[in-house]
């Protein structure tokens, strides 16, 4: 089990761009698929964003495809969402989790999760 830790959240207005960033550390990390999700107040969580350990097979929720970019430096342990043209609907706390198995080279579904990190909280304005 992993354990993953997020950051970059913050303020931006509408248009705008953030990048995430979630941080894995534990044993061979690189071969567990990551994903980002986000909640906001009153909603259930939604998948956004998977990728595959090696970092070449991606998947994406309807919402954010053309919008939202997810890639991983394994040398780093580190898994990227770059989100732009972002909309008020955007705003939720962005946590990523990783794969429940070794997922090297498909993107899991994102029922396939587990271990969530903490989060970091996105608030786009309008």
């Amino acid at each position: 089990q992993l354990q993953l830790v997020e950051s970059g959240g913050g303020l931006v207005q509408a248009g705008g761009s953030l990048t995430l960033s979630c941080v894995a550390s534990g044993y061979a990390t690189e071969y567990y698929g990551i994903g980002w999700f986000r909640q906001s107040p009153g909603k259930e969580r939604e998948g956004v964003a998977s990728i595959s350990g090696k970092g070449d097979v991606t998947d994406y929720v309807d919402s954010v495809k053309g919008r939202f970019t997810i890639s991983r430096d394994n040398s780093k342990n580190t898994v990227y969402l770059q989100m732009n043209n972002l909309k008020p609907e955007d705003t939720a706390t962005y946590s990523c989790a990783h794969s429940r198995t070794w997922f090297p080279t498909a993107a899991p579904p994102f029922t396939y999760f587990t271990s969530w990190g903490r989060g970091t909280l996105v608030t786009v304005s309008s």
